[in-house]
Formats: C-alpha cells, sequence, structure tokens
C-alpha cells in the first residue's frame, strides 16, 4: 500500500487519540465537554427542525404541483440555445434547494447516460461544484437566529447560477459535447 492509504486509513483513529490526549494534557474534563456540546446540538436541532420541515415541504409542493417541470418547459428553448442539455435542468433548478434531491436526480442522469457521457459528467460536475444555497440558509441561519437574509439568498443563488454556467463550460471545454 502507498503512503496516502496508509494516511488515510490511520488519520481518525490518531485523531481520537490525540485530541483526548490533549485535553487531557490541558486538564479539561473530555466527557463534560463533550456532554454539554451534545446538549447544545439537541438544542440547536430542536430550534432548526420547523425551518427545515418547511423548506422540505415547500420543495415536495414546488415538485408535486408541476411547477419545476413547467419551470424547465419555459426554459428549455433557451438552455437548447445555449448547449445546455434539457436534462440536467432539473438537476440545475433542486440544487439550491436539496441536497438529497439533487444527488438523487444525479445519480438517475448518471445510471441512464452513463458516468462518462457528457450529460453525466456535467451532472457530476454540477453536483459538485454548486451547492444547497436554500438548505444553508434554513439549517445554519435558521439555529443562529438569522432572519434577515435577503442579500445571502441573491449572493447565494448568484453563485449557484455562476457554478451551473461554469460546468457547462469547463464540460464542454475538457469533454466536448
Amino acid at each position: 500500500m502507498d503512503l496516502l492509504t496508509q494516511i488515510s486509513r490511520w488519520a481518525i483513529p490518531v485523531l481520537l487519540f490525540i485530541i483526548p490526549l490533549y485535553a487531557y494534557i490541558k486538564k479539561v474534563n473530555v466527557y463534560e465537554v463533550f456532554v454539554e456540546g451534545a446538549g447544545e446540538g439537541i438544542k440547536i436541532a430542536f430550534r432548526v427542525l420547523p425551518f427545515l420541515v418547511g423548506m422540505l415541504v415547500a420543495i415536495s409542493v414546488f415538485r408535486a404541483s408541476g411547477a419545476m417541470a413547467a419551470l424547465i418547459n419555459f426554459l428549455s428553448p433557451l438552455t437548447n440555445l445555449l448547449g445546455i442539455p434539457g436534462e440536467v435542468l432539473p438537476l440545475a433548478v433542486m440544487r439550491p434547494l436539496s441536497g438529497s434531491g439533487a444527488l438523487g436526480i444525479t445519480a438517475e442522469l448518471i445510471n441512464q447516460y452513463g458516468p462518462d457521457s457528457f450529460i453525466g459528467r456535467l451532472a457530476s460536475t454540477m453536483q459538485g461544484s454548486t451547492d444547497t444555497t436554500f438548505y444553508v440558509l434554513t439549517v445554519y441561519f435558521g439555529s443562529v437566529g438569522v432572519i434577515k437574509y435577503r442579500y445571502a439568498v441573491q449572493v447565494g443563488l448568484i453563485a449557484d447560477i455562476t457554478s451551473f454556467i461554469a460546468s457547462v463550460i469547463i464540460c464542454h471545454l475538457y469533454f466536448g459535447t
């Protein structure tokens, strides 16, 4: 086995040994600190849960109502003109909303078209270069009580659109159509 494989294999066990050892040396009661942190984590989870449920319901309504399909049909003429396969549009729409939903769409595209197809490569590139903007805003902003996040939504969506366009350009340059 090569060195990188050995480092990967031992990294987590070594960290799990070193961190408590360091805390012991610094005279930190590791168990009490862990329990306190776990308690805070549970409080945050309960505080975020309503935001998360609301977001998941909104995503389900968006997909089930046909609004996502209508949006994709509306955008198809423009995207076809720009050399963007219509098959990846559901992924582009879903990725800012839901990581698991986007992963499911990516898996479907890869299974249907193959991992080495242009669509498979484009879907993989999009999956890796964009973020779940609304999920991040819901969970992280909700957990700390931020309620005015209009500009964060705008910047996040601009970043998602930029990443989507960059994914298309990069895949056309490196993989062709």
